[in-house]
């Protein structure tokens, strides 16, 4: 059995923060890895999509080297905070956000990006972060807190064989999840055509029922619950019952709006959320991808948030073309659709496999053959 060595995070990584610059600073410049980009990915992106008005210094300050972890180092719930992005290549001229901290390896001890990538996001580390943060109106982590956590490093070909075990499913998850964005994007490229020859205006109340989701109380969430708890923002949570169990489109009601999702699946949805159902099938696809162009902020009377009525929203209209040509655009989105279906029941079974493997290989409960 090999050696595994504990060390402080101040131990192997230097700690910096990220850059902090007004609005009008962004989306022209350089490449930025922004909040959202590290909050949900393992590794930061190839691409960086985001772009900011950096200077040369700024640059050289704030850096994206090969190696680098990343850590929201601010968040609503302590649940959320410290959540990692590992960078396995150098991004010249790029920078990284200011709500985040950088943690970029002194070299005194070899770690591999592809390991630190599920080591950080694994459930050891998430508890330690979720236990120590500090919450006042947000959750906090600064320099000391991450100096008093640790990371487990096991010799390298072990690390090797680890990143190896769980990239290959990651790589898998991702690809799949590629082939789902490319399948709505044809489906949304036919309906843009489809809305070329308009023939009827309707206002949505009258193609669809809408109604709101019920909120649970706080003992109703289970960690390993049976269903996903549906928010404005998208899973919320988990429990052991269901609110719904027919295909529909959501969006959110308060808080988050504009976006627009389907779910097929057996779930709760929160009362912050928006169901519609279309009466007739054949309107189901028409109408999520009308919505889909709608501006929600025309729709908001919020004061202090956000707020979408169910009377707005019934109000919105959409304009469609003939039966005949709504009837051959729904076989097309019924095709793809179904392909993008079993590829989610796809995604939700390899990322349970990798998820349930990442704690039993950093908690050495299943040893990997080198």
């Amino acid at each position: 059995m090999s050696e595994w060595k504990e060390y402080n995070l101040n131990e192997v990584y230097d700690f910096a923060s990220g850059l902090s610059k007004g609005a009008e600073e962004f989306g022209f410049g350089h490449g930025f890895l922004g909040f959202t980009d590290i909050f949900k990915n393992f590794f930061v992106p190839n691409e960086l999509t985001s772009l900011v008005n950096s200077t040369e210094k700024e640059q050289q300050a704030c850096s994206i080297k090969r190696g680098d972890v990343f850590l929201t180092r601010t968040s609503e719930t302590d649940e959320d905070l410290g959540m990692s992005c590992v960078a396995l290549k150098d991004y010249p001229k790029a920078t990284f956000n200011g709500f985040t901290k950088r943690l970029r390896p002194k070299g005194n001890v070899e770690i591999l990006p592809e390991y630190a990538g599920f080591y950080f996001r694994s459930p050891k580390f998430r508890a330690t972060v979720s236990g120590m943060s500090s919450i006042t109106t947000r959750a906090s982590l600064n320099n000391s807190m991450l100096a008093q956590l640790t990371i487990d490093v096991p010799p390298v070909e072990e690390q090797k064989a680890i990143a190896e075990t769980l990239i290959s499913l990651h790589r898998k998850i991702a690809l799949l999840e590629k082939q789902n964005i490319t399948l709505e994007s044809i489906a949304e490229t036919l309906f843009c055509k489809l809305i070329q020859n308009v023939t009827t205006q309707f206002e949505l109340g009258s193609l669809a029922t809408i109604s709101s989701g019920k909120g649970l109380k706080r003992i109703e969430f289970k960690d390993n619950g049976i269903y996903s708890v549906i928010g404005a923002n998208g899973e919320i949570g988990r429990t052991d019952k269901y609110f719904i169990d027919e295909k529909v489109i959501l969006t959110g009601r308060v808080g988050t709006l504009g976006k627009i999702n389907i779910y097929e699946d057996k779930i709760w949805i929160s009362d912050n959320v928006l169901i519609i159902k279309p009466i007739n099938e054949n309107y189901f696809y028409p109408t999520y991808f009308s919505l889909k162009r709608i501006d929600f902020e025309n729709l908001n009377v919020g004061s202090t948030q956000p707020l979408l009525t169910q009377t707005d929203l019934k109000k919105v209209e959409l304009n469609f073309p003939d039966t005949k040509s709504i009837n051959e655009f729904t076989e097309q989105c019924n095709t793809l659709f179904s392909k993008k279906t079993a590829n989610q029941i796809q995604i939700k079974t390899l990322t349970k496999q990798r998820d349930s493997l990442l704690p039993k290989l950093m908690n050495r409960d299943v040893y990997i053959t080198i």
